[in-house]
């Protein structure tokens, strides 16, 4: 694209080893980390943004994203997400991230184009064929208070299970992994209502983690959290990256992060993508200055570009840069 840069679930009744079974026609699912009614829903380049020793696993072409009553969010653009790799949605509020990672995880029907799925248009995947191939953490994460972690994680299993399944050795094994990997084993008998919004946090990803999926998309997963449970949110993700081939995409605020854990950026900017790339080319100082508004020294290290702020930056009438045009 020309101007881009290279650079209410219910808590059921037990009986199955203190488990209800998920069924075929139980009414609820797995949708983006929250269990909803089911049937709800730097110079100019044209090359590809995915390495040449990677497929893409999940693309858009040329698609078109909005909401009713508005303009498009996202106008006509297209990106391979690299298989088997951490790619980072970078941005200002509104740049578009968010309803980009939506668009991609069929929370939002494109208004034009096509987003695929292992080369599948993935509108025309049915419910539990697309949750057994990618699992989704949105920002909106509902649950009972008093369902516990363990039964919570236990729901990333639905699409993996018939009609009166009782629990396999494999789904044990998927929620064990599950509650390791996401530091949550000593919690699995709390209630979720009386936990830290960290321990939440960890609690819902170790849910998406036992859907056992190849491809991982999070929506802001550390936004709100403190230092301590950021880490250990990117640690899982560090972890996932070194010992798996899962494809994981996440909406990331802290730029430092994206810098450190991703192996792939997309930066977006008012709807566009304005670069994309590995990181140490596309986190730069100009697109710190024209996408970010701010002025940064960007250093580079052994774990990735190291980026100091130093200032906002304004237009000459006073402007934010990264506030769009009314």
């Amino acid at each position: 694209m020309a101007g881009e840069h290279t650079v209410g679930v219910r808590h059921t009744t037990a009986t199955d080893g203190g488990r209800a079974p998920m069924t075929d026609d139980d009414p609820l699912r797995t949708d983006g980390g929250t269990l909803v009614e089911r049937g709800e829903s730097a110079g100019l380049t044209d090359e590809p943004d995915v390495p040449a020793d990677r497929d893409p696993t999940l693309e858009c072409e040329e698609v078109v994203l909005g909401y009713p009553e508005g303009e498009p969010v996202i106008d006509g653009e297209s990106v391979s997400i690299p298989q088997g790799c951490v790619t980072a949605l970078v941005g200002p509020n509104g740049s578009g991230k968010s309803t980009l990672l939506r668009g991609l995880s069929n929370q939002l029907t494109p208004d034009d184009g096509v987003v695929r799925l292992d080369g599948r248009a993935i509108q025309n995947l049915d419910t539990k064929e697309l949750a057994r191939k990618l699992g989704l953490l949105s920002q909106e994460n509902v649950s009972p208070s008093s369902i516990t972690v363990e039964d919570l994680v236990l729901h990333g299993r639905y699409p993996h299970r018939g009609f009166f399944d009782s629990l396999t050795d494999e789904d044990e094994c998927a929620v064990a992994d599950a509650l390791s990997l996401a530091g949550v084993d000593h919690l699995r008998d709390r209630e979720v209502g009386g936990l830290s919004g960290g321990q939440k946090q960890l609690a819902w990803i170790a849910m998406v983690l036992a859907q056992d999926t190849d491809v991982l998309l999070l929506d802001e997963p550390t936004t709100f959290l403190d230092l301590h449970h950021q880490l250990e949110v990117m640690e899982i993700i560090e972890t996932l990256k070194a010992d798996s081939e899962v494809t994981i995409v996440l909406v990331l605020h802290d730029i430092d992060q994206a810098a450190r854990y991703a192996d792939h950026v997309l930066a977006l900017d008012d709807g566009s993508i304005y670069a994309r790339g590995p990181p140490e080319e596309v986190i730069t100082e100009d697109l710190l200055h024209d996408v970010f508004g701010v002025a940064a020294t960007v250093e580079r290290t052994d774990r990735g570009p190291r980026v100091t702020a130093h200032n906002a930056v304004h237009d000459a009438d006073g402007n934010d840069l990264n506030t769009p045009p009314k």
